[in-house]
């Protein structure tokens, strides 16, 4: 069964909008590299609710399973990436779950 993997962040004030467009593209690049991660999606907070608690972007990727996740977290390209990433982050918060759908 499929895990997701999300990650809420901000990142800091001083990281120009140009550098955060290429962690970006880093980050789904990473979908090329690292087998186990088999897909990849993100966006901006657009709520009108205003309860993103200063949060404003969302990455979420997909694998088959936790053991996937494992993968991925000691894979030398996501090692490389995250060193690059997370010191550019001010906020971040790490869910993985397993969809379950409502019948």
């Amino acid at each position: 069964m499929a895990v997701k993997h999300v990650l809420l962040a901000r990142f800091n004030d001083e990281v120009s909008p140009e550098a955060v467009d290429d962690l970006i593209k880093g980050y789904a690049n990473l979908v090329s590299l690292v087998p186990s991660m088999k897909a990849f999606h993100w966006g901006r907070d657009v709520s009108i609710e205003n309860l993103h608690q200063g949060f404003t972007h969302v990455f979420e990727s997909t694998f088959d399973d936790a053991e996937g996740i494992a993968e991925y977290i000691a894979h030398p390209s996501h090692v490389e990436f995250a060193n690059r990433f997370l010191p550019a982050l001010e906020k971040v918060i790490v869910i993985d779950y397993v969809p379950t759908a409502v019948n």
